[in-house]
């Protein structure tokens, strides 16, 4: 084998890669193997899809490779990992003995799919690696650890059970993550950045919506803002309904009130969280961050949720809660587009057509369009056209076109060809039907559907994805939009007479939505035209008994306007208006248009027709006029009609004959008769005649006297023909989703007008069309509401069962067809979907337990069950039964055979220990509130009210999860704040009196009982059911002993059990309460002259050192219960109780608070006894500071006349006594010894004053010289304390005085009493205030990575104004000294580092010009890198720059036109390849590479030209029979390419 046959590869030596920082970056190591064992790098395959490679399959060497010595790069290497996201690299080699610029080494992503639940996370299967490795000698379980934000490359782990961290291995696996919630990858122990779209330095991002890269528009963003209501009584209630895969949810509740979730998965499975503390919790896969404050609750919710949430508000007391919200909901259906359809052709270039549907996001299924139409944001996304199958056909295919007898290509057929023979399928429409209404916006429908035409011209139906590469055309359109004619009366004519009654006319019209006089109004609303009117003007003649009729040209005007005939969709005669008449004067004659006309439905357009169209007699076209009178020859003047009667009289007298032979009275012709038929009724018209002229004249001109009378004279009095009489629409059948109205239509006959009779004839006699006696109403969507369903199967068939019914939320369309929604669209409460039923009485029947266990661990062996008669009462509980109530065939069997593992006869038997129960035989008082207790089982507790309790059950031998519970003998169920975990304990929120009494935890055969009492609850807890079952008198079991004892004599022994301690605590709890109230005062007496520094420490030091539970042995409180009972009470009992609870409170300091130090003064001690305690800590578990007990401020005398006070409290003496003793009670470990001083001088003994073996004082016969200060002070080597008293033997009340390191305050009270030769020593008021002097801080002594400030603290005393400075140990009884020092400027030196650059392969932006992208991250001096926020002020470095590469050497190669699909018109086009191509290769790319300059175009209009000279008119398609059969030709697109067709329509 030679060299040059051997090649470098990956294997397991380390090769340096010069980086531009200078580090080294380690890549896999090399071995030597054949060049023909190189894999080959896949052209289209996915990472994994690994092939042998052959000498050729290397890729090609660029020209920038051959320049920088390089080969050519590798093949992929196999995916880092089978899922969830790895990295793959190639590699290639320098040929160069010198060294090589670059890298030798590039990365991919790969397997970028989501890995199995059960897969486990990629980090944490690295360290548990090295579970089987010795660490330190010992085998430890590793876990990760996550999100380092020195090195997150490397795998640090941590051992379970300790806190020990170690860094297994320096990086990671290639793939694994960098941090938690980031899609960065490390890849050769460096973090990568890593985009959404899983491509290496890409920095797309998810949008709000969690779509990568996407704009926002597949989710909706939703706020919200909620106020509880405590006022309506409700427990709780409902926030906001959050919707599955919902994102970004943030909640804010501002007041007393809780949060807590419920949810509800898509499989119906429902789940509660409750919200207790801050911190993490996981709900149906989804993570919750809960925070909680004192005056608001915080969640939030980074999702996407795995299930429908409902938040809601839990009611506190206090006032109403205001809960703000915002989320971003999903779109739940959303258009999602389909694949291309098959090509219409097989060759000669044909189309695909894509198609749009509605996709339900939480099923995954398709659904109705409707479903997406509800949301506006839904843009159904339009059909895609392309090309396919391009390839020339056969020859004699070609041959086959079709052509029309001119040359030219059939338009309609070359627009879009579906193949060689016959056009695109199109979309087709039956004409629209008539309008609902004549006016005021109605409806026209027409179906549509998908043809095809073959090569005969044969129409058939087809698929409707075939047309779907266009819109399909509306089924509906409004129609007769306009409004309906309205009448419009026009001003009243003036009186008719000039006094008295007389009549006034106007004119009526119907107006139309144009403006114009028409018909079409309803007669019966039609105002009237005449009316009597009253001039108020008397008459001294007698007048007409009838009134004087109009102006002729008022009545003849009235004539005129009658109504319009408009044209319908049938044939009939349309009059036109009358032109004026043919004469001035006198009488003429008018003519009229009368035309056969038609309306034209799809068009909205009037039509003529030939005559014999129309049916029925044609109305007149002329008829007879007349004006007004010729003017005379005498030119006499015409008199006014306004003058009065007795002018006309005076007139008439005097006429001469010849006037009166000039003008008469004459009859021409007859007026238009009433009727068109069943008999009218015509009035002859009367004229004042000019005899020599023969022409009207005025009708003054003719004596009214001679005025001829009127005649009338029947005409057309054939009788009508049949006529369709329609009734009244009844209401409509549906208040919405489209109903139907119905009326009668007959067809009727009238014999004559007077005839009252209407005869029914047959619908043959009735000229069509017949009016419908249905239509349409109510076409409208319903709104959204329940659907109830018939109820289901009843659960059982006696004893009360259930029974369920669906309720879904439906809505009826304007179609008629249903559709069915989510129950979140109906807006209304939903009907009960579950009844009782079956409520009858069951009759016995045999009830069994449980199968025993196996009665062998191997081999065969048996299992048995009891059976018994029982019967369910009506309380549902079931009783038992005698057994011959109930069948003997149908009684169950109770005992069966059972077989387990065959037995091993090799090996011993392994005997299997009982279980046992790890009880603690303790007592818990709550001494404070907490949040929380953790108790164990075997004792009692006796706990405050509105705690949250766990009480534990520890096993042996035992699974815990099989552990049952029981309350006061019966099974103990989950209630809403109590809950039997998987564990085995018990939770309880917020304990409440109800939750007192026995609970039992029985594990296997052994059991062990707890008894809970409630602090505040005076009930005694009562005897359980199965007394034999709980405690005796001594706190024990009662384990297998037969039940013997009468129900009173078990009564009498659980009563001592059960409330054994309650006396104890109770004299606990009341000396708890003393000591309070005494410690409240005197902190408030303290209170002002403490600075606010020292009352906060105290606060703290006191909330830490006050024990929260008192735990005490049940021995300890039965030796103390025995003393009680044997020993006498009173003060003897009162001080076992104290030293009880001094014992309790010191060991609850050491057990419990050894983490704190110990108080700092005596205020310390919150509650208990007021024990006064050195600022020293404590040395160990055993020693113990010395410490004065305060007790309450009671002074004892005794029969003979001996005083005992204690230590702290003020004595008062106003008569003689024998004796005085001061008692000063010590305690410490080691003891500690007692010492007197009296007015801070050392106090001498004598004869009468001395030191009792206690410590105590006594003074025989205290007189005026004994009064004064009184301090006892405890001193050991741990430290001292002091607490001191006022002796006053005067008369006249004082206050107390009560010195030590406590009660400092109080001195002006002390020293006012204090005799003359000490008053120099004491100080008064202010004077004796001792506080510290904080100064102000230094500047720090570095601005970055952690320095410190200084500032000065001085011991004070008196007033700030004349304080003087005193050593520090006089202030430390005021509290904690301030500290002197403090860190500062803690975050570190940090700046902006950069990766170098990586390579020139990102997006194309350019001709050769790319971008490439580089790692900005923040580090510290010392090169650890740190959060991103540490360098904000500093000017951030790009990490994108555009780079020059031949790969982005693009441009786009244009193919040629096509032919043009028409040679003439507006309707022909042509199309052309245009690809991405690459200059040098020629090889095609994807189009988005060359996306940064615009696409030319593929699609063009061609021959543009007028089909043929001016004016010539002829067909340019052969489908313009089609246009005239469907009434297309009023369209100006149809008639232009069908010109000859359309000519004559």
């Amino acid at each position: 084998m030679t060299a040059a046959g051997l090649l470098l590869l990956a294997a397991c030596v380390k090769v340096c890669v010069g980086a531009s920082d200078g580090d080294a970056v380690f890549i896999r190591e090399f071995t030597l193997i054949r060049r023909d064992h190189l894999p080959e790098e896949p052209l289209h395959e996915g990472p994994g899809n690994q092939k042998p490679e052959d000498p050729s399959s290397r890729t090609a060497r660029s020209e920038e490779d051959r320049d920088t010595l390089w080969d050519a790069w590798g093949s992929w290497s196999e995916c880092s990992r089978t899922c969830g996201g790895g990295a793959s690299y190639s590699l290639r080699r320098c040929l160069s003995s010198k060294t090589c610029e670059g890298q030798n080494i590039k990365y991919r992503t790969c397997s970028n799919v989501d890995c199995p639940p059960d897969a486990g996370d990629f980090r944490a299967q690295q360290c548990s690696a090295h579970a089987d490795v010795r660490y330190q000698g010992q085998y430890h379980e590793w876990l990760p650890v996550y999100n380092d934000p020195d090195n997150p490359c490397a795998l640090k782990c941590k051992a379970k059970g300790s806190g020990l961290v170690v860094e297994l291995a320096p990086k990671v696996l290639d793939g694994t993550r960098c941090y938690t919630e980031s899609l960065d990858m490390c890849i050769s122990g460096l973090c990568q950045i890593v985009g959404c779209d899983h491509e290496l330095g890409s920095t797309t991002k998810e949008d709000n919506c969690g779509v990568c890269s996407g704009d926002g528009s597949s989710c909706r963003l939703v706020r919200g803002h909620y106020k509880s209501q405590h006022a309506s009584g409700k427990t709780e209630d409902t926030v906001v309904v959050i919707s599955y895969r919902s994102r970004h949810v943030r909640l804010v509740l501002k007041g007393s009130d809780h949060l807590y979730v419920e949810s509800k998965t898509l499989q119906g499975a429902r789940g509660e969280l409750g919200l207790e503390k801050s911190g993490q919790y996981h709900l149906e896969n989804t993570t919750l961050d809960f925070q909680k404050l004192s005056d608001k609750e915080v969640l939030r919710i980074t999702g996407p949720l795995g299930a429908d949430f409902t938040i809601k508000v839990q009611f506190a007391t206090g006032g109403d809660s205001v809960v703000q919200y915002i989320y971003y909901q999903p779109i739940i259906h959303r258009w999602r587009e389909t694949d291309f359809f098959p090509c219409s052709v097989t060759c000669g270039g044909g189309y695909q057509l894509t198609s749009a549907e509605c996709f339900d996001l939480r099923s995954g299924q398709v659904v109705v369009d409707q479903y997406c139409h509800y949301y506006p944001e839904n843009v159904k996304p339009k059909p895609k056209l392309q090309e396919c199958n391009m390839e020339h056909c056969p020859a004699r295919l070609e041959t086959d076109l079709w052509w029309d007898e001119n040359g030219q290509s059939d338009g309609y057929k070359q627009i879009m060809p579906y193949d060689l023979y016959h056009p695109l399928p199109r979309w087709e429409s039956s004409p629209w039907t008539a309008c609902s209404t004549s006016c005021g916006s109605g409806i026209q429908s027409r179906s549509v559907s998908c043809v095809e035409e073959d090569m005969q011209g044969t129409v058939t139906s087809t698929e409707e994805w075939k047309c779907l590469y266009s819109p399909k055309t509306a089924i509906l359109q409004p129609c007769n939009t306009f409004d309906c004619p309205t009448w419009l009366a026009q001003e009243w004519s003036p009186c008719t007479v000039t006094c008295g009654q007389g009549l006034r006319y106007r004119v009526v019209l119907c107006i139309d939505h144009r403006g114009l006089h028409a018909g079409g109004c309803n007669p019966t609303t039609k105002p009237h035209i005449k009316e009597e009117c009253l001039v108020t003007i008397p008459c001294y003649k007698p007048i007409e008994t009838l009134p004087v009729e109009a102006k002729p040209q008022w009545h003849k005007q009235a004539i005129e306007l009658e109504e319009e005939i408009t044209a319908t969709e049938e044939p009939m005669f349309i009059p036109g208006q009358w032109q004026p008449c043919s004469r001035t004067c006198g009488a003429g004659t008018q003519q009229r248009a009368v035309k056969c006309q038609v309306l034209l439905s799809f068009s909205q357009t009037v039509a003529d027709l030939p005559e014999d169209e129309c049916e029925g007699v044609k109305p007149a076209a002329s008829q007879p006029c007349y004006r007004t009178p010729c003017p005379g020859a005498g030119g006499q003047g015409i008199a006014g009609q306004e003058e009065e009667e007795e002018e006309e009289e005076e007139e008439e007298e005097n006429k001469t004959p010849q006037r009166e032979e000039l003008h008469d009275w004459e009859y021409e012709g007859f007026t238009e008769c009433s009727g068109r038929c069943g008999g009218g009724v015509q009035e002859a018209v009367v004229i004042c005649l000019n005899k020599q002229t023969r022409e009207a004249a005025d009708q003054s001109l003719c004596v009214s006297a001679r005025r001829p009378p009127q005649l009338l004279q029947d005409c057309n009095t054939q009788p009508c023909p049949p006529r369709w009489e329609t009734g009244v629409w009844s209401s409509c059948s549906a208040t919405c989703g489209v109903g139907l109205m119905t009326r009668t239509v007959a067809c009727t006959h009238q014999p004559s007008r007077d005839s009252n009779q209407t005869e029914i004839l047959r619908d043959e006699e009735c000229q069509n069309p017949k009016p419908g006696p249905v239509q349409a109403c109510n076409r409208f969507d319903c709104p959204p509401m329940w659907d109830s369903r018939v109820w289901g199967q009843c659960s059982r068939s006696c004893g009360g069962g259930f029974q369920r019914r669906a309720v879904p939320c439906k809505q009826r369309l304007a179609d008629g067809s249903i559709l069915e929604l989510p129950e979140t669209f109906c807006p209304s409460k939903r009907p009960t979907n579950q009844q009782p039923c079956a409520d009858i009485e069951c009759p016995p029947e045999w009830v069994t337990t449980d199968w025993s266990q196996c009665s062998v661990t191997c081999g065969n062996g048996v299992q048995k069950r009891q059976t018994v008669c029982k019967k369910q009462g009506e309380d549902g509980r079931h009783w038992t039964k005698d057994p011959e109530n109930c069948s003997p065939v149908a009684r169950p069997t109770s005992i069966r055979q059972c077989s387990l593992r065959i037995c091993e006869k090799t090996k011993l038997d392994v005997i299997k220990p009982d279980p046992t129960i790890l009880a603690q035989n303790k007592v818990y008082i709550q001494w404070r509130k907490g949040k929380k207790l953790q108790l164990v089982v075997g004792g009692y507790a006796y706990l405050l009210p509105w705690t949250s309790v766990v009480l534990r059950c520890p096993t042996r031998h035992f699974r815990k999860g099989h552990i049952r519970w029981l309350k006061e003998g019966r099974r103990l169920f989950s209630l809403p704040h109590l809950s039997i975990t998987s564990l085995g304990y018990i939770k309880i929120q917020q304990l409440r009196v109800s939750d007192a009494g026995i609970y039992t935890c029985i594990a296997g055969q052994a059991r062990e009982d707890f008894v809970l009492q409630v602090i505040g609850s005076k009930q005694k807890l009562p005897v359980p059911e199965r007394a034999d079952s709980w405690l005796r008198s001594d706190g024990q079991k009662k384990a297998g002993q037969p039940d013997l004892a009468s129900t009173g004599e078990r009564f009498q022994e659980l009563r001592v059990s059960l409330n054994r301690y309650d006396n104890i605590v109770e004299h606990l709890l009341t000396l708890k309460g003393a000591v309070q109230d005494e410690k409240d005062s005197i902190d408030k007496a303290r209170s002002s002259e403490k600075n606010r520094s020292t009352l906060e420490d105290e606060r703290g030091s006191s909330e830490n050192t006050c024990p929260l539970v008192l735990i005490a042995d049940t021995h300890r409180l039965d030796e103390i219960t025995q003393k009680l009972t044997e020993g006498p009470g009173g003060q003897q009992a009162e001080q076992l109780i104290t030293k009880l609870l001094s014992e309790l409170t010191m060991t609850q300091g050491e057990t419990n608070e050894s983490t704190h130090h110990p108080p700092e003064s005596a205020e310390s001690s919150t509650q208990g006894p007021l024990l006064y305690k050195p600022n020293i800590k404590a040395h160990g578990s055993r020693t113990r500071s010395p410490l004065i007990v305060q007790r309450s401020r009671k002074v004892s005398v005794t029969s003979m006349s001996e005083m005992i006070a204690h230590v702290g409290t003020s004595v008062l003496l106003q008569k003689q006594v024998a004796s005085l003793e001061l008692r000063c009670e010590a305690l410490g470990n080691p003891e500690p010894t007692v010492t007197w001083t009296k007015n801070r001088k050392e106090l001498h003994y004598n004869n009468r004053v001395g030191l009792l073996p206690s410590g105590s004082l006594k003074i025989l016969s205290p007189s005026k010289m004994d009064e004064g200060l009184y301090t006892c002070t405890a001193r050991s080597r741990l430290g001292s304390t002091s607490l001191s008293s006022w002796l006053h033997i005067t008369g006249g009340k004082r206050r107390n005085c009560v010195q030590g390191n406590r009660m400092g305050g109080e001195a002006s009270m002390c020293a006012e009493h204090s005799n003359s030769s000490q008053s120099a020593e004491l100080c008064h008021g202010q004077d004796c205030h001792l506080w510290w002097r904080v100064g102000p801080w230094s500047q720090c002594s570095a601005s970055c990575g952690g320095g410190t400030q200084s500032r000065i603290i001085s011991c004070m005393r008196g007033a700030e104004h004349r304080a003087a400075e005193m050593e520090s140990q006089h202030c430390l009884g005021t509290g904690k000294k301030p500290s002197v020092t403090r860190l500062c400027n803690l975050l570190p030196c940090a700046r902006w580092a950069t990766t170098p650059w990586g390579l020139c392969h990102g997006q194309c932006v350019g001709p050769t010009l790319a971008t490439q992208h580089r790692h900005v991250y923040c580090q510290e001096i010392n090169a650890t890198k740190v959060p991103y926020r540490m360098c904000s002020g500093l000017q951030r470095p790009s990490s994108l720059r555009n780079c020059s590469t031949e790969a982005c050497a693009l441009y786009w190669h244009l193919g040629p036109w096509t032919q043009c699909t028409a040679t003439c018109g507006r309707h022909g086009f042509q199309s052309r390849p245009v690809t991405c191509t690459h200059r040098q290769t020629g090889k095609v790319a994807r189009e988005h590479h060359c996306m940064w300059r615009p696409r030319p175009p593929t699609w063009q209009r061609c021959n543009i030209l007028s089909c043929g000279r001016a004016g010539e008119c002829r067909d340019s398609t052969r489908y313009c029979e089609k246009v005239r059969q469907l009434e297309l030709c009023s369209l100006p697109q149809f008639k232009n390419r069908c010109c000859h067709t359309c000519r004559n329509t």
